[in-house]
């Protein structure tokens, strides 16, 4: 009988672990077909539920027009492009076009990442409507998501940032847009990045939840503009409670003397905490709204990746 059970024993652990070699942990993307898949879709779709360790897909340059989604059990994954500039990722959906009602703009997104643990470099991603209203570029969920060196380019809601408890880095990427283009309820660090505002407007919507220490934060970016922009704000608060701070960061000539901006509820103002701290450029002042505030020394010491983000950014260079 012990023999027997050491048979099966033997048995299961040849099995389980011939389906673990039989996983795909590397695949390629081309469009010309010398890679595992032509589309992108078409590799998560095989990627492994729940894998073991981290699965990478390279892509190839070349103009991927696909509406991409990461389901949450595709977690441990890693987009790899060739080269920023020319591994493109574009979809033209938006709010009236999609026309499912008021919440539409959740449905126009080009890329998705419901999932946990991915990890995105060397990409542009794109949502190509225009200046037609709310047209998602960007959406993502999951929780420990990092985006390196990557564009993300739009127009009015570029870039949706959602999760209660998602916290999400983005280091060296540029993203675009005009009104609210980063909004949302997540807890985001963005780390030398460039932000380029294509219109007067906002920046940023914060949705913070309550009792959470950090919403939106800035770190060492460059705020731009097209030209002809003159007038835009840091951000106004897309529901009580939004948390937002720029450390550290150029500001614009077309950043407004106010900084901020209150929106329909007036009283989301006497719960948002906005501040910076040592903004430079011609867009730095010290006569923001009286409802923000300027940091000292000492509170700004306390943004770090590791307090924002958490433990998974120890090994991320600050």
């Amino acid at each position: 009988m012990r023999k027997l059970g050491f048979i099966l024993l033997f048995a299961c652990s040849v099995f389980f672990a011939g389906a673990q070699t039989n996983i795909q942990f590397e695949m390629t993307v081309a469009q010309d077909g010398s890679g595992d898949f032509e589309s992108i879709q078409a590799a998560i779709d095989a990627t492994k539920a729940y894998p073991p360790q981290r699965i990478t897909i390279f892509i190839k340059n070349g103009l991927y027009n696909e509406k991409v989604c990461v389901p949450a059990w595709n977690n441990q994954l890693s987009f790899i492009g060739e080269n920023r500039d020319k591994t493109i990722i574009i979809w033209d959906d938006y709010f009236d076009q999609i026309n499912r009602g008021r919440n539409s703009t959740f449905f126009t997104y080009t890329f998705k990442v419901e999932a946990d643990d991915f990890y995105a470099e060397n990409l542009t991603i794109s949502n190509a409507a225009g200046p037609v209203g709310q047209a998602v570029a960007l959406h993502v969920e999951g929780n420990r998501c990092r985006f390196k060196n990557c564009k993300i380019l739009g127009n009015q809601d570029t870039v949706f940032l959602d999760g209660e408890n998602s916290h999400q880095l983005f280091e060296n990427c540029i993203i675009t847009g005009s009104t609210d283009f980063i909004f949302g309820s997540a807890t985001v660090v963005f780390q030398k990045c460039t932000i380029i505002s294509k219109k007067n407007s906002y920046i940023t919507a914060a949705s913070t939840r309550k009792n959470k220490d950090f919403g939106f934060v800035f770190i060492d970016c460059s705020l731009q503009a097209d030209e002809g922009v003159q007038q835009v704000y840091l951000g106004r608060p897309w529901r009580p409670y939004a948390k937002t701070v720029f450390l550290n960061c150029f500001l614009g000539q077309h950043i407004c003397s106010e900084g901020w901006a209150a929106w329909s509820n007036k009283e989301d103002t006497g719960t948002t905490f906005y501040a910076e701290y040592n903004s430079t450029g011609p867009g730095a002042s010290q006569n923001r709204v009286e409802w923000t505030k300027q940091l000292s020394r000492k509170e700004a010491a306390k943004y770090t990746l590791k307090n924002i983000l958490g433990e998974w950014t120890t090994q991320i260079n600050e």
